[in-house]
């Protein structure tokens, strides 16, 4: 009676998993750029690691039980290192993932599967199609569609930085190359109805298959090769202008997104000639901020038309061995003896050499404080008069050299190549 019981129950068993339906799930576990090491605090990668021993594990609860068929652990890294690197990231993303299932999940006759993406380009496409605010969208579409399919470019990543002056590259580093950090495990199975048997063991009805056995992955990467670059945005100039005044000039401009750039100045002269009583004296500085303009501009970020808004403060002390002015207090604090300054400014920057541009700017506003007269006479400098200054109109001129620093700040030549 038992041993038909038995069969009775191992046949309902086995017509339950025959007509079982099969389902598909996946789980995404995200690294940090460049990391193949599995943060549990990251992205919430704990709980999903958990989620998948306690849906498949040995330890899942007797209520529902589930038949795994299969699992693929899919390794995945976004496109912007090299190709080795890469590939080595996704190897070494999948080996981690399979290293926390490793004896607490038995699929069905070890069926595991590894798949390494590298570049995963593929995922890149998907995430340009279904994000409208990608800039260029249509062309960076086309692109991608050409790297993915059996006709890819040699060098992709390289054409896709210089789409458009690396405008759009930007955008998906920043916004879509994380979401192609993750890496996934997809299973298939099938869920099968409870079965209550107090009398029979599990055992008997359900072998335990082999746990899952992981690769070593073949890549062994040098520490100096895990670095990666994230675009970057620095211009350093001088103003030739001053310069040539001999009053040396030195400037950044640092671009910080969406057409916006940050710039600080300063110049510093301090020549005199006591015998002739002849001084050159200034020194001084601003800051402000350029919007980007023009097609120029969209193709690549410091290049092209400019408008912005600067302030700042000056002094000065000039005499040529006749009546002198000075701007300011004497031997008072900086700003007691600063002039101060403002205005909106237009300029232009055009491209001389990888690395160089020449950048043209005016600017038009206020120039204001106090200044004295004087004049030296037996040695010493006699005060004459005190006047406010109260100029409006140019204040600003630069024609200044710029040195373009940091990752992919570069032009381009004519026809998108590097």
């Amino acid at each position: 009676m038992k041993s038909t019981t038995l069969s009775i129950f191992c046949l309902i068993a086995f017509f339950q998993t025959l007509y079982a339906n099969e389902f598909k799930d996946s789980v995404s576990v995200e690294f940090r750029q460049s990391h193949t090491v599995i943060d549990p605090g990251f992205k919430n990668n704990g709980a999903k690691i958990d989620s998948i021993i306690k849906r498949f594990g040995a330890d899942a609860p007797d209520g529902v039980r589930y038949h795994l068929r299969s699992v693929n652990v899919v390794g995945a890294a976004s496109p912007e290192g090299s190709v080795k690197f890469n590939k080595y990231l996704s190897e070494k993303r999948a080996s981690a993932i399979c290293d926390a299932l490793s004896g607490r999940l038995f699929p069905a006759d070890s069926t595991v599967r590894f798949t390494y993406l590298g570049r995963d380009w593929n995922g890149l496409r998907d995430e340009v199609k279904y994000d409208p605010n990608v800039p260029y969208r249509d062309e960076v579409s086309a692109l991608l569609e050409k790297i993915t399919s059996a006709e890819a470019p040699a060098h992709p990543l390289q054409q896709l930085k210089a789409l458009r002056g690396g405008v759009p590259y930007i955008y998906m580093y920043n916004r879509l190359f994380p979401q192609l950090r993750m890496s996934r495990v997809v299973f298939s199975y099938d869920r099968l109805a409870p079965i209550e048997i107090d009398s029979v063991p599990s055992p008997m009805l359900f072998d335990t298959p082999a746990p899952i056995v992981c690769p070593t992955p073949e890549f062994n990467m040098l520490l100096g090769e895990t670095k990666q670059c994230k675009p970057f945005y620095l211009g350093l100039k001088t103003n030739l202008i001053s310069d040539l005044l001999l009053i040396p000039h030195i400037g950044a401009d640092l671009y910080v997104g969406k057409g916006w750039s940050v710039t600080a100045d300063w110049m510093y002269g301090w020549w005199d000639k006591n015998r002739t009583h002849r001084y050159w004296r200034a020194y001084g500085g601003t800051v402000g901020l350029r919007k980007w303009l023009g097609r120029k501009a969209a193709e690549k970020p410091l290049i092209g038309h400019h408008i912005g808004l600067y302030a700042g403060a000056v002094t000065y002390d000039f005499e040529f061995g006749g009546r002198g002015y000075m701007g300011g207090k004497p031997h008072g604090t900086l700003w007691e003896r600063c002039n101060f300054i403002g205005g909106i400014e237009y300029g232009y920057s055009m491209p001389v050499a990888r690395r160089l541009n020449i950048d043209f700017s005016i600017g038009f506003g206020y120039l204001g404080g106090r200044y004295l007269e004087y004049v030296p006479k037996d040695g010493f400098y006699m005060w004459q008069s005190t006047h406010h200054l109260n100029w409006f109109g140019p204040t600003k001129a630069e024609v200044s050299l710029v040195w373009l620093i940091g990752c992919d700040n570069y032009n381009r030549k004519k026809g998108g190549k590097l």
